[in-house]
């Protein structure tokens, strides 16, 4: 343990988050008013056709996933898009030949992944707020459940930027697998609404499942499944370690 080199970790997490809030126009308004969008959009449509789901306000049952995935997003694009604008200017290989270990390195991107995307996530649950009623939320479990996304999409994002040298192949996970999954996993609908033949699709999930996870931390009556529970630290758990040798593994690392 004394061989880790704290005070470069925290120099590159605090240089990170000093970029996130330095660009706040694009880190931070950028995504709150494309929230604040949806919620206006999607609260028009529900009082209109009076939509509800499972006896409460449609709105209410979107809104979590509305903010779970943003972070899903933000947390890929931070990482990911702060990688390959590194490498295509060369500044990267200042952190490989800097006295510090790689994995040192993907743990300080990562920290630094994780606190904007909790800072986003809960930046946007206390606007809401003022927009939308919730009844109930636990705190704690809201920040776990972000957490443990940041985690699982910034390890996504470490990996693509890793091995891209291009925004076109950046941007290409980005329109082809991130915002899929964060649109098709629940988001907007419940696995209810599917026919019983497809809802395996959303049952070995993972990413179903945060989305559920979170949004269950905005209801009373919250019951923890120990099984879901742990398939999606596994689930988080794998990601982490093939993010973490790839980037020791050194493959394309740099060009």
């Amino acid at each position: 343990m004394g061989n880790i080199s704290y005070y470069a970790i925290k120099t590159i997490v605090l240089q990170k988050i000093k970029e996130f809030f330095f660009e706040f126009q694009y880190t931070i308004i950028a995504p709150l008013v494309s929230t604040l969008l949806f919620v206006i959009i999607l609260s028009t449509i529900s009082d209109y056709y009076s939509l509800s789901e499972k006896n409460y306000n449609y709105i209410n049952f979107v809104v979590p996933g509305i903010i779970i995935m943003v972070v899903m997003q933000t947390s890929y694009q931070n990482i990911s898009e702060s990688l390959v604008f590194m490498k295509q200017i060369g500044s990267f290989n200042d952190y490989l030949f800097s006295p510090i270990s790689r994995t040192e390195i993907l743990f300080a991107f990562l920290i630094s992944s994780i606190f904007i995307g909790l800072f986003v996530g809960l930046f946007n649950v206390f606007v809401l707020t003022f927009f939308v009623s919730f009844n109930y939320f636990n705190i704690y479990l809201i920040t776990y459940y972000i957490i443990l996304t940041s985690i699982v999409f910034s390890s996504i994002g470490a990996i693509v930027g890793f091995l891209s040298f291009t925004w076109d192949a950046q941007s290409t996970v980005s329109n082809f697998v991130v915002i899929p999954i964060s649109l098709l996993s629940g988001t907007f609908f419940s696995i209810e609404s599917f026919d019983d033949k497809w809802k395996f699709l959303f049952e070995f999930n993972p990413f179903y499942y945060l989305v559920m996870n979170f949004r269950k931390a905005f209801n009373e009556n919250y019951i923890i499944y120990f099984y879901n529970e742990f398939f999606v630290l596994f689930f988080v758990l794998i990601l982490f370690m093939i993010s973490l040798f790839v980037f020791n593994k050194g493959y394309r690392v740099i060009n």
